[in-house]
């Protein structure tokens, strides 16, 4: 059952914050990646190339964990487990939108032949650190 993420930690993901996506390798080892991210409603989005480790990861396991820092007090967090659901960006669309809230431009590190998926992580488990104080 999808949980929410809480209104007031919102901003860790609408801001252009690094997340750290771990996905769990073939021997069941956790690989963190970070990786740009952003916000569909209630789910997490992000953009990778196919074939880098964490597509891999992700096809054969799709279940990941998701957390992001406040950069201004790394003492509020978010953390986000649940299950991905891939999907091709053949024009880039996905990929370019992230590039433009932390760039302010498309993405510039397009490779020759390179095939890119957007990826939704839809919340099983929420966890958030509010601020201290």
């Amino acid at each position: 059952m999808p949980e929410t993420i809480p209104e007031d930690a919102l901003d860790l993901v609408d801001e252009p914050n690094i997340g750290v996506v771990v996905t769990i390798m073939e021997d069941g080892m956790p690989q963190p990646t970070p990786v740009w991210i952003d916000r569909d409603g209630g789910e997490i989005v992000f953009n990778t190339a196919k074939g880098r480790v964490k597509h891999r990861n992700m096809l054969r396991d799709k279940r990941v964990a998701l957390s992001v820092l406040d950069p201004e007090n790394p003492y509020r967090y978010l953390q986000v487990r649940g299950t991905v659901a891939m999907t091709d960006d053949p024009d880039n669309a996905g990929i370019h939108a992230m590039a433009r809230k932390y760039l302010g431009t498309d993405y510039p590190w397009l490779r020759e032949g390179e095939e890119r998926v957007n990826v939704r992580l839809t919340p099983t488990d929420v966890q958030y650190a509010p601020p201290r104080g």
